[in-house]
């Protein structure tokens, strides 16, 4: 490898803004791939009917079980290797590079039993039944059957995101969502050969298209030297290994399924409202994704760049990428919430022309465009948190954000009180807004002990 690439590599010595930029914009771009990605599955689920456009977006929380635990364990595994790698010990970073990707087997086994045998008593919990829950299944059964696919794009790109290389992902997320503006109607309507899946088309153009992605990925990471076998034997699990990528993974994982558990609950209440209610949200989510996307890169930046620093005990820097994410986040985020609020109703239409749909999701965008800032100053320190080895908060904000003052507020709005459902939409605001503040004097806090710490060390190294 090239002296140039491995400066590219190396986030600890060149100015931050410089490394936030290689980090964050190739990972932003791709983002906005990826929810291009899922627009065009909701736009085609919309031309079947309303209730498979319900049917997908009813999907959402179950298809988060597989990516909570499948980016948890590369955010944990990139925590790790991007510490070594600030450290120097590139041998180390290998090794945990090759116990992930054999982790993940294991991983992505347990997924396609839990799913194949618990999706139809999810899915009834969630409130579909019948012909609405043969459409959820008929989506959800090859996602699952076939999630190895999922979770190889995640541990791979771990190993490039761990080196500062965001846009091999990037390139990926490009190709699939051009692709997948061609196979969605294809596979849903048949021709060619193919029969007409309806909704199941949708979940196998998906499948194959992250099948091809996940090839793509595994050629790039072995180029970077990092997935090194040795005959096969690398791939033998190592307890004391396995036990660090846990300590770091699951906690990830579990931040990223509070997420799922978060829909699983605004669903629960929200499809109490009927399935053009449960359709709104899935689509005013979609709007979300779209909005949030430029600063999802500085999430990823806030993490790869902190967790090498840390290795490397620049604390300096640290602080200053948590500075400068947040200040990035409000310059990108501020003034796109504009036209969401303005232009709710037309964003809407996009997608459905069901009056009832258009009503309720304008009405949480009008509410979302005031809350959405929120997520920045929730995901940036959650992100330096986790680059410093310290996951366990994320937990713990998100089972409060996610699940308890939710299923809280909603059943007293909605079953107690009796309010409509412009009461979810002012909890949820509430609710970002309130995590947020302690997400950012948490993180404060950490980095600051830290530094004391530091100082410590160093006096007593004085003579």
């Amino acid at each position: 490898m090239s002296n140039t690439a491995q400066d590219k590599t190396d986030l600890t010595t060149r100015p931050i803004p410089e490394v936030i930029r290689q980090v964050a914009v190739p990972s932003s771009v791709g983002f906005f791939f990826h929810t291009m990605f899922n627009v065009v599955d909701t736009w085609w689920a919309g031309r079947i009917d309303t209730q498979a456009q319900a049917a997908l977006a009813l999907s959402l929380p179950v298809f988060f079980i597989i990516t909570a635990l499948a980016s948890g364990i590369g955010t944990g595994s990139t925590a790790l290797m991007g510490s070594a790698l600030g450290g120097k010990d590139r041998k180390q970073a290998a090794l945990t590079a090759v116990q992930m990707l054999s982790f993940g087997i294991f991983v992505s086994a347990f997924l396609a039993w839990f799913g194949l045998t618990f999706s139809p008593a999810i899915f009834g919990w969630l409130g579909a039944e019948g012909h609405y829950l043969d459409v959820c299944l008929a989506y959800m059964t090859p996602i699952f059957a076939c999630n190895a696919v999922t979770v190889a794009i995640y541990l791979f790109n771990a190993v490039l995101q761990s080196q500062g290389d965001t846009a091999s992902l990037r390139n990926v997320l490009c190709f699939t969502a051009a692709m997948n503006v061609i196979l969605d109607p294809w596979f849903i309507h048949g021709g060619f050969g193919l029969p007409a899946m309806g909704l199941a088309g949708v979940a196998w153009s998906t499948v194959i298209l992250q099948g091809a992605g996940a090839v793509y990925l595994a050629f790039k990471a072995r180029r970077t030297g990092l997935i090194k076998t040795d005959g096969g034997r690398n791939l033998i699990p190592r307890p004391r290994i396995y036990a660090e990528i846990a300590h770091q993974g699951f906690p990830a994982a579990l931040n990223s399924m509070t997420i799922a558990l978060g829909f699983f609950v605004i669903f629960r209440f929200v499809s109490g409202f009927g399935p053009e209610a449960s359709a709104a949200y899935g689509i005013a989510t979609r709007i979300d994704q779209i909005v949030l996307m430029p600063t999802i890169g500085l999430s990823v930046a806030a993490l790869t760049i902190t967790a090498q620093n840390c290795g490397a005990g620049k604390i300096d820097r640290i602080r200053e990428n948590f500075r400068k994410n947040l200040l990035y986040g409000a310059y990108l985020l501020i003034p796109l919430s504009v036209p969401i609020l303005i232009f709710a109703e037309p964003l809407m239409r996009i997608f459905t022309s069901d009056p009832a749909v258009i009503a309720v999701g304008a009405g949480y965008l009008r509410i979302d465009a005031f809350t959405l800032y929120g997520y920045v100053a929730i995901f940036v320190p959650t992100s330096v948190l986790q680059g410093m080895k310290r996951p366990m908060f994320a937990i713990w904000l998100g089972l409060a954000r996610q699940v308890v003052a939710p299923f809280l507020l909603f059943t007293l709005f909605t079953q107690i009180l009796g309010y409509p459902i412009t009461a979810l939409w002012l909890a949820i605001f509430s609710i970002v807004w309130t995590s947020a503040a302690v997400a950012l004097w948490f993180a404060r806090k950490t980095i600051g002990e830290m530094e004391s710490q530091k100082k410590r060390l160093e006096g007593c190294k004085l003579p």
